[in-house]
């Protein structure tokens, strides 16, 4: 499939261009504020503070905003973040044509226009999915890389041109204007509405469960884990980036926007082929090769005085920058459900830039006591190091989970008049298992308790029969009723691969039988949900969520029926 096969999605085209005109604004913003803090503060920690507050904010606010991406409209979350970010720099673009800005001033705009990157990225990241079919998933995030990559190249030689010519409030300028397009993409955009069949969670139980399922998923948190090291080691380039032009160098924004230029044209080269590569290599060794590839970079930027040697080290280390943070991007992606996307996009980007914005403070305070050259070649010399870390946090191959709803549990049938917060709800699954599957079926019980848990699960426990060995108990608890409904709905068609493996453990001709229970408190004040009486009329409760009616009592239900 060629490279650009998105492209002939109208609205995904739509929201690329203006993302791309964007990311310009926000490059030639970037030059701007950190070549300014090197006239009101020139010290390595100083200027190192600048990209981290740029990072900061991405670490601190990701999870709300991936929350919020997932819960609520995507369009309206990014159009609020665009809205806000344009505003803040209009103000700081005021402020510096003023004279009125201080070094802390500039850091605390830097950080507030870094808040509103911080809510956008997860709901624009999430919604490439809304935007393309599945089967053109890679290619979209491969081109919203390259996308921000063509910026990089040449945005930042333009910033630097800018800011020589009419100074910082002029970038700062431009930044503002160019969030307008991408204001009027969105405001034309016809997304469909967001149909929920059970109430989407509130935001710290979202948030919530967006951590447990990427921590639970062995897949995601391997790369979260790589992305993290890779963004703390490749900081020192992009924190130390405007010493490295002023004193290695001894030039002045030019050098700097030239240096940023470099480095974004290797990220153009490295977008361009990494669709081939994906094809020809596993992800482990793409992201092992980058490892090494950008840390010779750093050692070379870090030790040159030659302008033309550190550009050639600087593209080098941009398309392997693009390589990797790619190829964690789209593992990311292609692992998590719709349900829980914009969630697991934005624990990616905390530990990316937690990772950077780490590392942007510690290179600042290494530079400064050790000397800038040591700073970035140590920092390179760790990175190829790194690449070492596959041998215990190898990444998965190249082939996507099919985590589409796979449908299979159905409503449990209930004879009580149940509200939403109506809870603690416990599951209880009964296997019949011969003794000589004793051992494989533990060992498969373990990836299905990760599954249980990942999706909500709490409590989980496996129990044997004293006296009848061969029976086995499944046990779990969900909060709520309502929590344990949104667990039926979260099972993908790779979860119940890992429930089919399990099954086909039991004895033969047996099926697991399933019981769901309402634990109670008890005492003088306790009291029961529903009466059996209003059970056996059909009596109905303005609190039963939509769709789930009341039945008569059931027995056991096979798998089949949950």
């Amino acid at each position: 499939m060629s490279t650009f096969a998105p492209f002939r999605h109208r609205t995904f085209f739509a929201i690329w261009v203006a993302n791309l005109v964007s990311n310009f604004g926000s490059l030639i913003q970037g030059v701007g504020a950190s070549w300014l803090m090197t006239s009101l503060a020139p010290s390595a920690d100083m200027v190192s503070l600048v990209q981290a507050s740029t990072s900061l904010p991405i670490m601190l606010l990701s999870l709300a905003a991936g929350a919020l991406a997932d819960i609520r409209d995507r369009r309206r979350v990014m159009l609020a973040a665009q809205g806000w970010m344009l505003a803040v720099s209009a103000v700081l673009a005021a402020l510096a044509h003023l004279d009125a800005l201080t070094p802390w001033v500039l850091l605390a705009f830097t950080f507030m226009i870094g808040c509103g990157a911080a809510l956008n990225g997860p709901a624009w990241q999430s919604s490439v999915g809304e935007q393309v079919p599945r089967e053109d998933l890679p290619g979209a995030i491969a081109l919203n890389s390259l996308g921000f990559n063509l910026a990089r190249a040449s945005g930042p030689a333009i910033g630097g041109l800018v800011v020589a010519s009419f100074g910082a409030d002029a970038a700062f300028l431009v930044n503002a204007i160019s969030y307008v397009g991408l204001i009027v993409v969105l405001l034309q955009w016809q997304r469909p509405a967001q149909e929920f069949d059970i109430a989407p969670e509130s935001l710290l139980p979202a948030m919530g469960a967006g951590l447990r399922y990427a921590s639970l998923s062995s897949r995601i948190n391997r790369v979260l884990v790589r992305a993290a090291v890779f963004g703390l080691l490749a900081a020192a380039i992009w924190a130390l980036l405007p010493l490295v032009a002023r004193d290695a160098l001894a030039g002045g924004p030019l050098v700097y926007g030239l240096l940023l230029g470099a480095f974004g044209s290797g990220a153009v080269l490295g977008a361009l082929t990494s669709a081939r590569l994906r094809h020809s290599l596993s992800n482990e060794r793409i992201v092992g090769v980058s490892s090494i590839v950008f840390g010779i970079g750093s050692v070379c930027t870090g030790l040159s005085t030659s302008l033309p040697l550190t550009i050639l080290a600087l593209v080098a280390a941009g398309a392997c920058w693009v390589l990797a943070l790619s190829t964690f991007n789209i593992l990311v992606q292609l692992a998590s459900p719709r349900w829980v996307v914009g969630r697991t996009m934005s624990v990616y980007q905390m530990a990316t830039f937690g990772g950077l914005a780490f590392g942007s403070w510690t290179w600042g305070h290494v530079a400064d006591g050790f000397g800038l050259r040591a700073a970035v070649t140590t920092a390179g010399g760790l990175m190829v190091m790194s690449a070492a870390l596959g041998a215990w946090l190898h990444l998965p191959d190249q082939e996507a989970l099919d985590v589409e709803p796979s449908g299979a549990w159905r409503d449990p049938r209930v004879a009580l008049a149940l509200p939403p917060d109506a809870g603690p709800v416990v599951t209880v699954l009964e296997y019949i298992v011969p003794a000589s599957r004793h051992t494989p079926f533990l060992q498969a019980m373990d990836g299905l308790r990760r599954v249980r848990r990942r999706d909500g699960a709490r409590a989980w426990s496996l129990l044997q029969d004293v006296a009848e060995p061969d029976r086995w108990i499944e046990r779990f608890e969900s909060p709520t009723w309502i929590d344990h409904l949104r667990q039926h709905q979260r099972v993908t068609n790779a979860d119940r691969e890992v429930e089919a493996r399990v099954e086909a453990l039991i004895a033969d001709g047996t099926r697991p039988a399933v019981r769901h229970m309402l634990e109670h408190e008890v005492g003088m004040s306790a009291r029961p949900w529903a009466s059996p009486e209003a059970a056996r009329t059909g009596a109905t409760d303005p609190n039963v969520p939509s769709g789930i009616a009341l039945a008569e009592p059931a027995g056991r239900q096979t798998t089949a029926e949950r």
